[in-house]
């Protein structure tokens, strides 16, 4: 394959950063077990507890409420895994999610059925606070546990978790967790600060290794039960030996994303708001879904009436660019969005649904490139359109 392409799909996973595969070389020739006593063995812990400390500085949490898992999905499942509980309350019996939640927390938690409840969205994908409020009203003799993303994979659409966090303390029994594993590294966020109960992350999300995550917990929350037994590992709740070489990887990308953060939002934000201007000016009639709504500043997700877009992902991928359709949860899968249906998107408008997702390596030159061979597919289709008028 040609190394002259623009990958513009880090939604999907960001390519390692050179200084986090830098720091995952040195991991790798530490030989010892982070269990073990001898000098091997605290020179590997000590290296895992400084990137449990990188990740939880990105995070605004401390250090030891950081659980380390194998990516955000085990992280997610664990955490609706109906063990969540904090100090003096009962274990939730009910499970609020919006309707836009990612597959790893509308199939993956381990409620049953009949106590789980959707949560509608706005038409620009936010999260509707009354609908909210009233569940949480009726559900005043439930102990309930809520999960709402801090940002959509697909639209970028920010939640306001603060919201929904004040709705649950007013409630007084109800316990709040966030996936945000599209935020992390894109835009700021405070587990503290938010009172977040809960909270799950992604390591490739950000420009670290793939299959490492983490589980943030706050203080006073636990779960009751492991989600991996064993040796005793991650205070007792995911056992097993650390991905060590990943692991630091993961606190590598924390710390150069902590440290780049508000400037990467600005130059992303201008690269997306171009590329969106860009689209719309060679396709008038396209919609840019969450457009109006707080968004991630590298994404754009968009559709034109008509376009098919596995035949303009095919398009764009023999150009040289790697865009999707959005979620990436199956290889090779591309079938309408449950995150654009819950905003009323039609179907015939979903099937054509294009998500451009920028990154740290994404270039200027990147918009002008894709533009051009999107302008190429709208110009198919809209020639198409003529011939059968």
């Amino acid at each position: 394959m040609s190394l002259d392409r623009a990958y513009l799909d880090h939604n999907a996973t960001a390519p390692v950063r050179p200084e986090v595969a830098a720091a995952v070389a040195r991991a790798l020739a530490l030989p010892g077990n982070p269990s073990s006593v001898h000098a091997e063995g605290r020179a590997a812990r000590a290296a895992l507890e400084q990137a449990r400390e990188q990740v939880g500085r990105l995070v605004g949490a401390a250090p030891a409420r950081v659980v380390f898992t194998s990516g955000g999905t085990e992280a997610a499942n664990a955490a609706l895994s109906g063990a969540l509980r904090r100090r003096g309350t009962p274990l939730p019996t009910r499970l609020l999610i919006g309707a836009t939640e990612h597959p790893c927390v509308s199939a993956g938690h381990r409620f049953p059925d009949t106590a789980v409840e959707v949560l509608p969205v706005t038409s620009a994908g936010l999260i509707d606070l009354d609908a909210l409020a009233a569940r949480l009203d009726a559900l005043r003799d439930e102990t309930v546990l809520v999960s709402v993303h801090a940002a959509n994979n697909e639209t970028g659409v920010v939640q306001p978790l603060r919201a929904v966090v004040d709705l649950a303390r007013a409630h007084g029994r109800a316990l709040v967790h966030s996936d945000a594993v599209q935020a992390l590294g894109k835009v700021p966020l405070d587990f503290d600060a938010l009172g977040l109960d809960a909270l799950t992350l992604s390591g490739h999300k950000f420009a670290a290794p793939k299959g490492v995550g983490a589980l943030v917990l706050a203080e006073g929350v636990t779960l009751e039960a492991a989600f991996l037994r064993g040796g005793g590992q991650e205070s007792r709740l995911r056992c097993g030996t650390e991905a060590l070489p990943a692991l630091v990887g993961m606190g590598a990308a924390a710390e150069i994303a902590g440290e780049s953060l508000a400037i990467e939002g600005e130059r992303l934000s201008a690269l997306r708001d171009a590329l969106q201007a860009g689209v719309l000016e060679r396709a008038p009639d396209a919609v840019v879904f969450g457009d109006g709504a707080p968004r991630l500043p590298n994404t754009a997700s968009f559709a034109v009436p008509g376009l098919d877009a596995p035949t303009a992902l095919i398009a764009l991928d023999l150009a040289g660019i790697a865009v999707s359709s959005g979620s990436a949860c199956a290889s090779g899968k591309v079938a309408r969005s449950p995150a654009l249906a819950a905003m009323g998107v039609s179907p015939a408008l979903a099937a054509g649904a294009l998500r451009v997702s920028l990154g740290w390596n994404s270039k200027g030159a990147d918009v002008p490139r894709f533009l051009d061979a999107f302008e190429r597919v709208v110009h198919t289709l809209y020639k198409r359109r003529g011939e059968a008028a």
